[in-house]
Formats: C-alpha cells, sequence, structure tokens
C-alpha cells in the first residue's frame, strides 16, 4: 500500500520535473537564464492579484478534471468536456436571465439546468457506444463541434442573445441579481463564490467512488466489462449513467464565472476545458485532493505565461511544457504500473513460497 501511495506521488513529480528540464534546455539554447524566468514566474504568479485569479481559474479547472477523472474509473475518456460546457453554461445562462426569483431558489434554477443540460449531452455519447458501440471519443468530438455550432446559432440577437450598441460582443441577457452569486473577499481581490460548490463537487466525488455501491460497480466494470457482467453489474447501464455523470460535471464547469463574474453568456467565454481536465485527471491520478493541486498548477503556469513576454521569452512555452508534462506523464505512469506489477507478482511468490514451507513442516510433524 505504501509502495503505491509512494509511486503514486513520484509519477507526477518525475513528469514536472522531465518537462523542466526539457524547458531549461530550449531556453538555454536561447541563452535565456532558466532560473531568471523561473522567478519572474513565481514571483509575478504569486502575487496576491494573481493568487486570486488563479484560484478563480483553478475552480473551473478542477470540475473539469472531476469530470474526466469520473469517465476514466469507467476507461471512458470524455473528451466531449467542452461541448458539454459549453451548451449547458449557456442554456444557464437564457434560463437564469428569464426569471426574477428569491435568491436561493434563482441559484439553484441555473446550476440545475447547467448539470441537466450537460448531463443530456454527455448521455448521447453513452448511448451510442452501448447501444452502436462507437467509440466515445469519436462521438464526444463531434458532439464539440455540434455544440459549439449551436451556440454559436442560438447566441444570435435574432434568437436567445443580444447585442449591445456599438458593441461586436454577442451575449445572452443579464441575469437578475437574485440570481447572482456573491463573491468571498480574498488578498485584496475577489474569489468566486461557486468555489464552495467546487469543493463540495470533490467531496462528493469521492464519496460516490469510494463509499458507494455505484462507485464500486463503476470501478469494477472498468476494471473488466466482463467480469463485471459475470458478477450481476449492468455494465451497458453503468457505461451510459457514468458518461450522463461526467457531462453534469462538466456542465458545472463555467459556473464560477457565469454566477460570479461575467452574469452572462458571451461569445469570450473560455474554451479548452476538454484538453485541460482530461490532462488534470492524469496529472492527479483521478484522486481529487491530486486533481485540486493540479488544477492550481495549471492555472499558475496559464497566469504566469504573461510574465515571459516581458523577459523576451514567447508565452507558447508553456503550451510545450503542459503538453510535455502530459506525454511525460503518461509514460511515468506505465513505468509505475510496471514496478507495481512486479512487486505484486513478487509478493504473491513469497507468500506461496511461505505456504509451502508451511504446510512441509506441517507434514513432517505429522509423521
Amino acid at each position: 500500500m505504501k509502495s503505491r501511495i509512494f509511486w503514486g506521488i513520484v509519477a507526477p513529480v518525475a513528469a514536472i520535473v522531465t518537462s523542466l528540464l526539457l524547458i531549461s534546455g530550449i531556453l538555454l539554447l536561447k541563452h535565456t537564464s532558466p532560473v531568471d524566468i523561473l522567478k519572474a514566474m513565481i514571483d509575478y504568479g504569486f502575487s496576491p492579484r494573481n493568487i486570486v485569479a488563479e484560484l478563480n481559474i483553478a475552480s473551473g479547472y478542477y470540475i473539469a478534471g472531476v469530470a474526466a477523472a469520473i469517465g476514466f474509473k469507467m476507461m471512458l475518456f470524455n473528451i466531449g468536456i467542452d461541448g458539454q460546457y459549453r451548451l449547458a453554461v449557456f442554456f444557464a445562462a437564457v434560463v437564469g436571465g428569464l426569471f426574477t426569483l428569491p435568491p436561493v431558489l434563482h441559484v439553484t434554477l441555473i446550476i440545475l439546468v447547467g448539470a441537466i443540460v450537460g448531463g443530456l449531452w454527455g448521455s448521447i455519447a453513452g448511448y451510442l457506444k452501448v447501444k452502436r458501440g462507437i467509440s466515445e471519443v469519436i462521438s464526444n468530438i463531434m458532439l464539440n463541434a455540434i455544440a459549439a455550432g449551436l451556440v454559436a446559432y442560438l447566441l444570435q440577437p435574432t434568437r436567445l442573445g443580444e447585442q449591445a450598441e456599438g458593441s461586436n460582443n454577442l451575449n445572452t441577457p443579464i441575469i437578475a441579481p437574485s440570481g447572482q452569486l456573491p463573491t468571498i473577499p480574498f488578498l485584496g481581490g475577489q474569489i468566486h463564490g461557486f468555489i464552495i460548490f467546487t469543493v463540495f463537487i470533490g467531496l462528493a466525488y469521492w464519496v460516490l467512488l469510494n463509499k458507494s455501491t455505484f462507485g464500486f460497480n463503476l470501478r469494477a466494470t472498468g476494471l473488466s466489462f466482463k467480469a463485471a457482467r459475470a458478477g450481476g453489474v449492468n455494465a451497458p447501464k453503468m457505461i451510459f449513467v457514468t458518461m450522463a455523470l461526467s457531462g453534469a460535471i462538466a456542465g458545472l464547469t463555467g459556473m464560477g464565472t457565469l454566477l460570479s463574474e461575467t452574469h452572462s453568456y458571451s461569445i469570450s467565454f473560455p474554451s479548452g476545458y476538454a484538453l485541460t481536465g482530461l490532462a488534470l485527471a492524469l496529472l492527479g491520478r483521478n484522486h481529487p485532493v491530486g486533481i485540486a493541486f493540479a488544477a492550481y498548477f495549471w492555472a499558475f503556469l496559464d497566469r504566469s505565461a504573461g510574465v515571459l513576454d516581458l523577459n523576451g521569452v514567447p508565452k507558447e512555452i508553456i503550451t510545450i511544457m503542459q503538453g510535455t508534462i502530459v506525454l511525460s506523464i503518461v509514460v511515468a505512469y506505465e513505468i509505475v504500473k510496471r514496478i507495481n506489477k512486479q512487486q505484486e507478482q513478487k509478493l504473491v511468490g513469497s507468500a506461496s513460497a511461505t505456504l509451502k514451507v508451511s504446510a512441509t513442516t506441517e507434514g513432517e510433524a505429522s509423521a
């Protein structure tokens, strides 16, 4: 057990170190000091103003990571997080802008709409996989494109969107104050109030997977589809429900920005959560705490990229670093998997030898 925990920590650390070494080599080729660049990133990224911004960014990243992790537990690759999130936050903003309700009911309605829309969109890929055998990767790529096109179509001023006079920005109607979440003062800035729900999502994810029958069946199906079916688990149903659940969580990804910052959906809403969520789930080993650290680290890198241009370094180097981390983590986990397998085989062999010696001793004693 201790060995597995040790190697589980070593793998992501090794991936980050490998990436840092590669980036350092690139910077040295440009006759730029890696130490100076790293110091500039740390000074900039850990300033009070940027810590607040990073926490807000990391909150959305974390939810995307949890959505991806649920899929990974079932050996499902939910690359449709971006489409699920985009469609969910759009309809949540539209519905939220239509009503003025008591604050608790209004916020709850917006969150529920986001989760339901995301879950329904995610369930399409689950249905296609169960009923037609279509890979969830292929179907989700198509669904991402459909979601982006659908939102762009509905966001037109003649439909569900609006456009301020003299502006090129398209957005949904502003949500009334009763549907807005207050922010939390911190380090001279304002943290999205939805960060509290983000913590709850992480706790609920851990409890669901480790303390419930559903979580056991989910993990069992992910480990062996055939064995789970033989054990009485409705494996096709688990695939469908897992994709729907992953989509529902993905639908909450943009809620912090919507409820505490913009109060409407616009074409300037962030994108790219699918690949980010998958990367964070890998880096955090599908564990809620690991994903939290990975999400903040990713947000730190994104935010610190802004200081690189001031030091004569292209900010795209951060993208190279993130890509290298993902590639390294995949390789590192494969190595760790083989090491753990070898150790388990040694333990089994040692236990078998002990049993044989014990049986021989008992036989001689009886004689």
